[in-house]
């Protein structure tokens, strides 16, 4: 039976590792691609030990089989401030659903709701006026395409959310099929609350 539980501040750091784990082992695949690395997602992975953040976390019994963040936008303007750089919403008006990952087996059973539901809730609580996100956007050519991928754009829009014109960032990692770190674009999606 699968069991989720909002997690913040010390509670966080327990689950780090398993955290890293499942990011690594998910983002191996597309639309991410990511060449993970344990010790580099230790160390992003302590934003979220920040107050205000929030990880809601699906478990299999003890095994952590999906996960999701999110975070004052403010604690990561460093990345960020540049693509919201002449938006009317001031960055402490905004809450980070960062990344949601789910093992396979897990999908299709509304966790994908839990999570966007947990990291509103806790965007409410801090009384932010609006929730975001972003989408890793691959050229539709890309050859490691799955033939049968399915965006995520609709369930986005159902639950509220649109793409923000012209809201992109950049953010480099390693492709699985790279030698070296190469800059992506990542679509800012958002809603107001």
């Amino acid at each position: 039976m699968i069991r989720t539980e909002i997690l913040t501040d010390d509670a966080v750091a327990a689950v780090l590792d398993d955290l890293a784990r499942l990011r690594i082992e998910v983002f191996r695949t597309w639309p991410y691609l990511y060449d993970g690395d344990l010790d580099y997602e230790r160390d992003y992975l302590k934003v979220y030990q920040a107050p205000g953040a929030v990880v809601v976390a699906a478990y299999d019994g003890a095994r952590m089989v999906g996960a999701s963040t999110g975070a004052p936008m403010e604690h990561h303007a460093e990345d960020f401030a540049a693509a919201f750089a002449g938006r009317p919403e001031r960055l402490d008006e905004i809450f980070y659903c960062a990344e949601s990952v789910l093992l396979p087996d897990w999908r299709g059973h509304g966790l994908g709701h839990v999570f966007f539901d947990g990291r509103e809730a806790q965007a409410r609580a801090l009384g932010r006026r609006f929730s975001a996100f972003c989408s890793v956007q691959r050229p539709p050519d890309h050859p490691l395409r799955p033939a049968d991928y399915r965006p995520l754009d609709d369930f986005w829009r159902k639950r509220g959310y649109e793409p923000l014109s012209g809201v992109v960032a950049e953010f480099d990692w390693k492709d699985i099929d790279a030698p070296v770190s190469t800059k992506k674009p990542l679509q800012f999606w958002m809603k107001s609350l």
